[in-house]
C-alpha cells in the first residue's frame, strides 16, 4: 500500500475494503485503503487506472446517503471535490470507522489534548486475524467514548467488556433487560428501553459480589452489596464465572482503606470484619453538599477558616424565613423535598440510585434548593471524580495561589461582572470564592485556561455548592459535558451552534430562511449556550435549565432553544433587520419566570435593556419546558453526537481557512508571491507540521501546535522538516549538498534562535531565492556562507587558524565570545521570561510587531566582509548548484575564472592594507574575520588551545573536513580550475610587490591572469582548502609543505564578489532566469499527499 500511494514509511493502514468510485457516471471497481491519516483508492479496469488519495484533515464533509444515483453511497468531500464511493460489503461498518479517522484528524488540527496515541487501549482476548490492531484499538476508543458519555464517568475510564443480562428492579418488581458494562472502576448498567433503567455502581462502594442459586426462573444471577446497604441482583448471565473473577480482579485494585473482599463463601467473614462500614459512606453519600472530610484531609491549606470551603453561598447569603412567611411557595417547595425523599426512599439515594423515567419527571418539576447542589453532582459525574481525589483542590489552589498568568489577569478582570445582582457577589467572600475556583482550574488545564462566560457558569455553580463541589463541575462541564466550548476558538459552542441551524431547517422550515437572512442564529446561540441562559433569562428561571442539563446533557438547551424560537415564529417572520429580532427575544427572555422560586427576586440586569411600553406576557419556566419536551423531544443524544460530528468537519475547517487567510495577509507585500501562491505554500508548510504528528511520528513538544497563540505562530517546522521542503522547493538544487545549504539557510531564519520557524520567515527565505533581482539572490547566497548560517563545526578551522598569531587576539576573541554568550543568555532568560508572564508576552509582541513595521533595508555596504574559508565555501556551493544545469560547461568555466580574479583581489587587498602600515591581526580584514569566526564557535576553546591532544596537528587546519556533507569527490575537471589557474603564477616572480599605489585602488581593475608572488598567496593554503573540491590533490603533499592553516588576514566584499559576476554573463542569465514555484509546490503536495489527486491513466496497447 505505500508503494502503491506513495506513503511515508510510518503510516498505518487500518483496513481496507472493496467498493465503487464514482468517476463522473461510471463506477470503478477497486479497493479503499482506509490508514490513519488518509484515505486512498485503487482501481485498475479495462486499461484504465484510477488513483485517489485524500487525507483526513482536508475532508469538509463525510455522510452517509442513499440517492437514486447513488444508491448506499457514502460521500467525501474536501475543499476541491467530491467524491461518492458506493458497493460496499458492510456499508455501516466502513462509515463507521471512516468517521473515527475524520474525527481524529479534526482532533489533531484543533489540537485537543485528547489527540495522543492511546497505548492502553484494551485489545480482544482472541482477536480475529483479519482484523488490523489498529482497528480493534479505534473500535475500542470508540466504545469507551460512548460508554463515558453515557454513564457520565471520568476521561480515564476504559471499558473492559460488556454483556447482555436482566437487573431484577425492586421498585417495580421486574427484571428488565439490558447490558451490564465492566471497566476498571465502575459496574454499569442500561435498559434496551432508553428510559426504563440506568445503573452506576462504583467498585468502591461494593462490599460483597457472590454467585446466587440459578433456578429456572433465575438462570445464573449475580449478587453485588454495596456500603449504603444496596443489593442488585443480576441474572441471564452467559458466563457468570469469568465475570466474577474480571470483578474480582479489578477490586483488588480498586485503592480503599478496608481490603474488601469476594466470592460466597467469605461473605460472613467480610461483614464481621467490617460492620460499621456501611454507615459512613452513607452519611457522605447522603449529605455531598457538605465534603468538608474531604478537605480536611489535606492539612497544607486551611480552608476551614473560609465558609465556602463546607457550604454553597446561597445558604450563607440567604435569609432564614420560615415555610409559614413563604406561603404557598414554601409549601410547593416542602412537597418538592418530599417527593424526592420518597424517591430515595425507593429507588435508593447517592451514586447507586436507580436512574429511571420516574427521576426524570422530578427533574422536570424543579430540584429543591436544598437537595440541587447534591443533585447536580451525582448527575454530572462530578460526585466519582472529586471522592477519588481527596485533597487535589486544595493542592491546586496552594499552587496557584500568589501566581500571575494572562488567564489570572482575564479573571480578575471578569470577576466583578458575575452576577453583580446577586448578594452573595456584592462581597469579598463570594468574590475570593470566584477567584480560587476559576484560578484553581486555569492551573488544572493550561490549554483552556479561562474563558469568557466560565465566570457566570461558576458564579451559579457557587451558589449550591463548596469551593471544592463547584470546581469539579466546572471540571465536568468543560472537559465532558461541553467539549471544546470553553477555548480560545470556543469551537464546541460554534459546532453546537450548527446543530441548532440544522434542527431549526427540520423542525422550524418557515423561520430558518428568515433567521438565516436575518443572520440572528449566529448571534444568540452563542449567548445561550456558552452560559445556558444564565446570562440572558432571569437567574430564578434559568437555573432550572441548568438542573435538567446536568441530568439530559445539551439536549435541553437545544430544546429550549427551538421551544423559544417557536414560541415567537410570528413576530420574527415580521422582522425586518437582526436587531429588531434580538429585541423581540431578548424581551421574551426577560419574562421567563419561575412562580414557585423561594429565592427573593434578583434583578435581570439585560432586562433593563430589553424593557418597553408594553412588556410581553410572563412566560413559566415549567411551562417551557413541558413544551419543549413535547414538541422536540424526538432528539436523541447518539443522533446529536452524529450531528457533531458532521458540524465539527464544517466548523474546524472553517477556522482553518480563515487561519490561512489571516497568516497570508500578515506576509509584507514586497515579498514576491502571488496570493495563491502564498496560500499554497502555506498548505505544504502546515501539512510538514502535521506530518511531525502523525501517529507513531517521534515529535517534540516543542512543535506542538499551541492554539492560543497568534495564527502565525501556531503552525511551526523544525530544522529536519525544512530540510525536506528546501529540498523540493528551492531552485537553488545542489545535489547532495543541498542539506548542507539548507541548514544554514534554517539557521539564517531562525532569528530568535529556538529551533523552530514560522510561516513568514520560511516564506521570506523563499523569496529571496525566486524573487529579486541578482543583487537580490547573490546578497542571500553570500549571507548563507557567513555566520550565523555558517554551522560552527564549519568556522571552526578559522578560529584553529587564529591560535597560530599572537595570544592577544586569542583572548580578545574570547572576551568578545563570553560577551556575546552573556549578551544570548540574557536574551534567553528575557525570552524565558516572556513565555512565563502575561505582561512581558504583551510587549514582546508589540516589540515584534513595532519591528516588523520599520523598514528596514539592508545595503550591500552593510555586509560584513568573507574571509578565505567561507569564500572557498560559496565556490564549493555554486560548483554544486551548476552540476545539473544544461549550461553546465559554461558555468563551470566562468565560475572558475571568476574565483580565480577574486582570490587574486582578496590577496592585493590584504598586501595593500599591509602596506599602509597595519599589523595583519589588526587589519580590517582580519578583524571582521576573527569576529566572524568567533560568533558561531563553541563556548570552550580549550580543545583548540591544545593542539598536542590532536593526533595530526596540522589536519586542524582543513576547513571542509568538518563541513558535515560538504564532502564531495570526483567532480568534474572544471572544478580544479580554481587550483590551477589560482596557482598558475607561483613560481615565477612576484610582480605584484612593483604595483604603485594608484594601481591598486581599484580593485576592480585587476584583470583574471594577473599574477602573484609565491610568498604574497599561500598556494599550500588554498590547495588544502580545495582538495575536497577537486579530489585530486594529495592532503598529505599540503601538510608536508605547509602546517596547513586558512590565510587568516584574507578576505572580500560583496561588491567585489558582485563585480566579477557581473563580468560573465553566464551567471548573470542563470541568476536571472525566473522560475515558477507553482510547479514544484505542485509536486510537493503530491508528495506530502496535502490535497486530493486522482489519475485516469489510458493504458493503450500495454498492458498491466
Amino acid at each position: 500500500m505505500r508503494k502503491q500511494f506513495g506513503m511515508p514509511e510510518g503510516e498505518k493502514l487500518v483496513n481496507y475494503y472493496s467498493c465503487s468510485y464514482w468517476k463522473g457516471r461510471v463506477p470503478r471497481q477497486g479497493w479503499l485503503y482506509l490508514t490513519v491519516n488518509h484515505l486512498c483508492f485503487y482501481s485498475f479496469l479495462l486499461g484504465k487506472e484510477v488513483s485517489l488519495v485524500v487525507q483526513w484533515v482536508d475532508v469538509t464533509r463525510l455522510e452517509k446517503n442513499a440517492t437514486l444515483l447513488f444508491p448506499e453511497s457514502i460521500r467525501v468531500d474536501t475543499r476541491d471535490q467530491e467524491l461518492f464511493f458506493s458497493m460496499f460489503l458492510n456499508i455501516g461498518e466502513t462509515f463507521k470507522l471512516m468517521e473515527q479517522l475524520a474525527n481524529l484528524a479534526m482532533r489533531q488540527l484543533l489540537d485537543s489534548e485528547g489527540f495522543r496515541e492511546d497505548k492502553a487501549l484494551p485489545r480482544p482476548v482472541r482477536p480475529h486475524r483479519n482484523i488490523s490492531v489498529l482497528k480493534r484499538d479505534l473500535d475500542a476508543r470508540a466504545k469507551n467514548e460512548c460508554y463515558r458519555a453515557t454513564f457520565r464517568l471520568p476521561r480515564d475510564e476504559r471499558l473492559d467488556g460488556h454483556t447482555g443480562c436482566t437487573l431484577w428492579t425492586p421498585f417495580n418488581k421486574l427484571h428488565i433487560p439490558g447490558q451490564m458494562f465492566i471497566s476498571n472502576n465502575y459496574i454499569c448498567f442500561a435498559s434496551k428501553e432508553e428510559d426504563a433503567c440506568h445503573l452506576i455502581i462504583p467498585l468502591r462502594e461494593v462490599t460483597i459480589v457472590e454467585k446466587a442459586d440459578s433456578s429456572s426462573v433465575l438462570p445464573s444471577p449475580l449478587s453485588i452489596s454495596t456500603k449504603s446497604k444496596m443489593t442488585f441482583l443480576f441474572a441471564n448471565l452467559k458466563d457468570r464465572d469469568f465475570l466474577v473473577q474480571r470483578i474480582s480482579d479489578f477490586l483488588q485494585k480498586t485503592p480503599s482503606k478496608q481490603q474488601d473482599s469476594i466470592s460466597g463463601e467469605r461473605k460472613a467473614s467480610i461483614v464481621d470484619e467490617d460492620p460499621k462500614s456501611p454507615s459512613t459512606p452513607q452519611e457522605v453519600l447522603e449529605q455531598p453538599a457538605s465534603p468538608s472530610s474531604t478537605l480536611s484531609g489535606c492539612p497544607s491549606f486551611s480552608m476551614q477558616e473560609v465558609p465556602t470551603a463546607s457550604q454553597g453561598l446561597l445558604k450563607l447569603f440567604q435569609r432564614n424565613s420560615p415555610t409559614e412567611v413563604l406561603g404557598a411557595k414554601g409549601a410547593k417547595e416542602k412537597m418538592k423535598e418530599e417527593s424526592w425523599n420518597i424517591h430515595f426512599f425507593e429507588y435508593g439515594r447517592g451514586m447507586c440510585m436507580y436512574r429511571t423515567a420516574k427521576t426524570r419527571e422530578l427533574v422536570l418539576k424543579g430540584i429543591p434548593e436544598s437537595l440541587r447542589g447534591e443533585l447536580w453532582l451525582l448527575f454530572s459525574g462530578a460526585w466519582n471524580e472529586m471522592v477519588t481525589h481527596p485533597g487535589y483542590y486544595a493542592e491546586l489552589v496552594e499552587k496557584s495561589t500568589g501566581k500571575y498568568t494572562l488567564a489570572t489577569e482575564e479573571i480578575e478582570r471578569d470577576l466583578h461582572r458575575s452576577m453583580p445582582e446577586h448578594p452573595a457577589f456584592q462581597n469579598e467572600l463570594g468574590i475570593a470564592a470566584l477567584r480560587r475556583v476559576l484560578t484553581a482550574y486555569a492551573f488544572r488545564n493550561p490549554t483552556i485556561g479561562y474563558c469568557q462566560a466560565m465566570n457566570i457558569v461558576t458564579s451559579v455553580l457557587l451558589l449550591y455548592g463548596s469551593e471544592e463541589e463547584a470546581f469539579w463541575l466546572l471540571v465536568a462541564l468543560c472537559e465532558r459535558m461541553l467539549p471544546d466550548y470553553y477555548n480560545t476558538r470556543v469551537v464546541g459552542a460554534l459546532v453546537d451552534q450548527g446543530i441548532f441551524e440544522e434542527l431549526t431547517r427540520d423542525f422550524l422550515p418557515q423561520l430558518s430562511e428568515k433567521m438565516q437572512d436575518l443572520g440572528v442564529i449566529s448571534s444568540i446561540s452563542l449567548s445561550w449556550f456558552l452560559t445556558l441562559f444564565l446570562s440572558v433569562m432571569p437567574f430564578e428561571s434559568a437555573v432550572v435549565i441548568v438542573d435538567c442539563f446536568f441530568y439530559e446533557g445539551i439536549k435541553v438547551v437545544l430544546q429550549v432553544a427551538l421551544a423559544i424560537l417557536d414560541a415567537n415564529m410570528e413576530q420574527l417572520l415580521d422582522c425586518s433587520d437582526e436587531g429588531e429580532a434580538m429585541t423581540v427575544l431578548g424581551r421574551y427572555l426577560d419574562n421567563v419566570v419561575n412562580k414557585q422560586s423561594v429565592s427573593p427576586p434578583i434583578p435581570h440586569l439585560h432586562a433593563l435593556l430589553t424593557s418597553g411600553d408594553d412588556p410581553p406576557a410572563e412566560v413559566d419556566i415549567f411551562e417551557l419546558l413541558k413544551v419543549s419536551y413535547e414538541k422536540f423531544s424526538s432528539l436523541r443524544a447518539d443522533d446529536l453526537e452524529q450531528m457533531r460530528f458532521k458540524q465539527r468537519l464544517k466548523v474546524i475547517q472553517s477556522l482553518e481557512d480563515t487561519a490561512k487567510r489571516s497568516v497570508v495577509r500578515a506576509i509584507p507585500g514586497d515579498i514576491g508571491f502571488s496570493l495563491e501562491e502564498l496560500e499554497d505554500l502555506y498548505v505544504v508548510f502546515k501539512a510538514k507540521h502535521l506530518a511531525s504528528q502523525y501517529w507513531g511520528g517521534s515529535h517534540t513538544a516543542a512543535i506542538r501546535r499551541d492554539p492560543s497563540l497568534p495564527y502565525l505562530e501556531q503552525y511551526r517546522i523544525d530544522a529536519s522538516q525544512f530540510q525536506e521542503l528546501f529540498a523540493s522547493l528551492t531552485p537553488w538544487t545542489c545535489g547532495s549538498h543541498t542539506p548542507v545549504l539548507a541548514g544554514r539557510m534554517f539557521r539564517l531564519l531562525d532569528e530568535n534562535k529556538d529551533s523552530l520557524i514560522n510561516f513568514k520567515e520560511f516564506v521570506t527565505g523563499m523569496s529571496g531565492m525566486y524573487h529579486g533581482d541578482l543583487t537580490e539572490k547573490l546578497k542571500v547566497l553570500y549571507k548563507l556562507h557567513l555566520p550565523p548560517a555558517l554551522n560552527p563545526e564549519e568556522a571552526e578551522s578559522a578560529l584553529e587558524a587564529a591560535h597560530y598569531f599572537t595570544e592577544d587576539s586569542c583572548s580578545e576573541e574570547t572576551l568578545l565570545q563570553g560577551e556575546q554568550e552573556g549578551a544570548g543568555n540574557e536574551d534567553a532568560r528575557e525570552k524565558k521570561g516572556e513565555k512565563g508572564t502575561s505582561p512581558q508576552d504583551c510587549r514582546h509582541y508589540l516589540r515584534m510587531w513595532a519591528k516588523e513595521k520599520e523598514v528596514q533595508k539592508e545595503t550591500i555596504k552593510d555586509l560584513p566582509k568573507m574571509n578565505q574559508e567561507q569564500f572557498i565555501e560559496l565556490c564549493k556551493t555554486l560548483y554544486n548548484m551548476f552540476s545539473e544545469d544544461s549550461m553546465e560547461q559554461d558555468l563551470y568555466h566562468a565560475i572558475a575564472t571568476v574565483a580565480s580574479l577574486l582570490l587574486r583581489i582578496g590577496e592585493v587587498g590584504k598586501k595593500f592594507s599591509v602596506r599602509m602600515g597595519k599589523k595583519p591581526k589588526d587589519s580590517a580584514c582580519g578583524g571582521d574575520h576573527n569576529e566572524d569566526a568567533v560568533q558561531e564557535d563553541s563556548s570552550e576553546p580549550e580543545p583548540h588551545q591544545d593542539p598536542a591532544q590532536e593526533p595530526q596537528p596540522p589536519a586542524a587546519g582543513d576547513p571542509q573536513a568538518k563541513a558535515g556533507g560538504d564532502t564531495h569527490l570526483g567532480k568534474t575537471p572544471q572544478e580544479n580550475q580554481v587550483v590551477g589557474e589560482g596557482g598558475s603564477g607561483e613560481g615565477q616572480g612576484s610582480p605584484s610587490q612593483f604595483l604603485s599605489d594608484d594601481e591598486t585602488k581599484d580593485d576592480m581593475s585587476m584583470s583574471s591572469y594577473s599574477v602573484v608572488s609565491t610568498g604574497s598567496l599561500q598556494c599550500e593554503d588554498f590547495l588544502d582548502d580545495t582538495v575536497l573540491v577537486g579530489g585530486e590533490v594529495s592532503n598529505h603533499m599540503a601538510t608536508a609543505r605547509c602546517e596547513g592553516t586558512v590565510d587568516a588576514d584574507w578576505c572580500i566584499s560583496f561588491e567585489q564578489i558582485l563585480a566579477s559576476i557581473l563580468t560573465e554573463s553566464v551567471l548573470v542569465n542563470f541568476f536571472e532566469k525566473s522560475i515558477d514555484i507553482g510547479l514544484k509546490i505542485k509536486d510537493q503536495k503530491k508528495v506530502e499527499r496535502q490535497f486530493s489527486t486522482s489519475s485516469d491513466h489510458e493504458q493503450s496497447g500495454v498492458s498491466g
